[in-house]
């Protein structure tokens, strides 16, 4: 059993991410599934836990609690400071915080789960409308992140540079779940070349939905 405890959802791009940090600094974890469409973040067991109810959620040993993603990664990545997932200068720790919070603080919270089922009860979205919104608001953040991507001499092999890190975590994860949504990365090149680098990499695919214990 493993002193870390998480809390997660297998098709929970959040989720994901952290996942993947994890399976990125050889750290073992206990995996804890909590079904979203089927409200068990909801339930009173999960929110004692985690008064948000939202998902992932990383227990640590002795109890303490963090959530959301960014932090819970930036945290895995000093106490396990190998492979790291910040660059050393502070330019470009900044710039890989952008360009992750692009996606992480621009696209996924008003794509989330809770949101679009909001869509639908609050307004009486249809199924259509749904996935329109959902393209509109990941189209509306690849663009610049694309344009951003591609003119600079930072970008190489992955976000920044030839290794991976976290604007690579939240690349990856936000791309596969586009793949849901039927986004088109035609006009992506850059985005999607980084998104098969990444994905060319054992971990990224261990920590990828469809290869965890709660995928259907």
């Amino acid at each position: 059993m493993s002193d870390l405890v998480l809390h997660n959802y297998y098709r929970s791009s959040t989720s994901y991410r952290v996942r993947i940090a994890l399976e990125m600094k050889g750290l073992s974890y206990t995996y804890v599934p909590h079904h979203l469409r089927h409200g068990e973040h909801l339930e009173a067991a999960y929110l004692a836990v985690n008064p948000q109810g939202l998902v992932p959620a990383l227990v640590l040993d002795g109890g303490t609690l963090l959530t959301q993603s960014l932090a819970i990664i930036e945290y895995l990545d000093e106490i396990a400071p190998e492979p790291p997932l910040l660059p050393k200068d502070a330019l470009g720790r900044a710039r890989v915080r952008m360009l992750a919070q692009m996606i992480a603080c621009d696209i996924h919270p008003v794509n989330n789960l809770r949101v679009l089922t909001s869509l639908r009860t609050l307004f009486g979205a249809s199924d259509e409308d749904v996935v329109n919104w959902f393209r509109h608001w990941v189209n509306e953040g690849f663009q610049p992140l694309e344009k951003i991507l591609a003119s600079s001499p930072a970008t190489a092999t992955f976000c920044h540079g030839d290794s991976p890190g976290l604007a690579d975590i939240c690349l990856a994860a936000q791309v596969t779940n586009n793949a849901r949504f039927g986004v088109d990365m035609a006009p992506y090149p850059v985005i999607s070349r980084i998104h098969a680098a990444c994905m060319a990499l054992p971990a990224f695919q261990k920590a990828a939905p469809q290869n965890q214990i709660d995928a259907e």
